[in-house]
Order: C-alpha cells, then structure tokens, then sequence
C-alpha cells in the first residue's frame, strides 16, 4: 500500500470515528494539528492498525481508551472513543468493567476521571463535527 492510499484510507477512518465525511474531518484535523502532522496521522491510521483485518473497531476502540486513560486523557479525544466503542456495542456496563479492570494497572485517578467521562456522556454518541475541540 503506498503512503498516498494510506493517507486517504486514514482520513476515512478519521471521518468514521468522527461522525463526519472525509472533507470535514480534513478541515477538522487541519484547522487544530495543522496539514504536516494531520498528514502523518493519516498514514498511520491508513496502516494495519485502524485498517487491518485482525482487530475490530470494537477492538481498537477499546485500547485506544485504556491508552489515553493511562495518559489522563478525559477530554473530548476520550469522547470520540467512547462513542466509537458504543457504536461497536460495548454499553456503559462494558465501559465501567473496563474502567475497573484499568484500575488495578493504571491508578484510580485516571479511571475515576475516565468514569466521569463515562458517565457524563451516557449513551449518547459524543462529541461530532464542529464540536470536536481536540482531534489528535
């Protein structure tokens, strides 16, 4: 696969996880990461990790969470896979079990920060378009 057909498959999977169409996750991503690292972030979400075959969104929603937990990420780059992973099926049961299960390797300040999160949102699909205030 070439950078260029890694590109354009990685602002699909940038537009699908955002809720919006490849021309707006472009302006998105652009207008906060600016083009030179909203390109590389392309190629690499063009690759096997967001493109393979041998995980599922649901699969890569879920260690994308456990990842930006371990980080104390719980702002709205959190929200997106939050309703990545619902859209995939896992609930707000599913979601509190991963907080727990996170618990016991990354601390309870970030889970109980990541539950509020959890919570706050509900079920309903999270932050979309215009509304995304931190993409990468």
């Amino acid at each position: 696969m070439s950078d260029q057909d890694r590109l354009t498959a990685g602002r699909a999977v940038y537009a699908r996880n955002f809720g919006v169409d490849d021309a707006t996750a472009q302006r998105l991503m652009e207008s906060r990461a600016g083009s030179a690292f909203v390109a590389e972030s392309y190629v690499a979400a063009g690759g096997p990790g967001w493109s393979g075959v041998h995980l599922t969104d649901r699969d890569r929603s879920v260690a994308t969470i456990a990842a930006l937990v371990a980080q104390g990420v719980t702002d709205d780059r959190l929200a997106v896979y939050l309703r990545v992973a619902r859209r995939e099926g896992l609930d707000d049961d599913g979601l509190t079990e991963l907080m727990i299960l996170l618990t016991a390797y990354v601390g309870q300040p970030s889970t109980s920060l990541a539950m509020r999160a959890v919570l706050g949102s509900g079920s309903q699909e999270g932050p979309r378009g215009s509304d995304i205030r931190h993409l990468t």
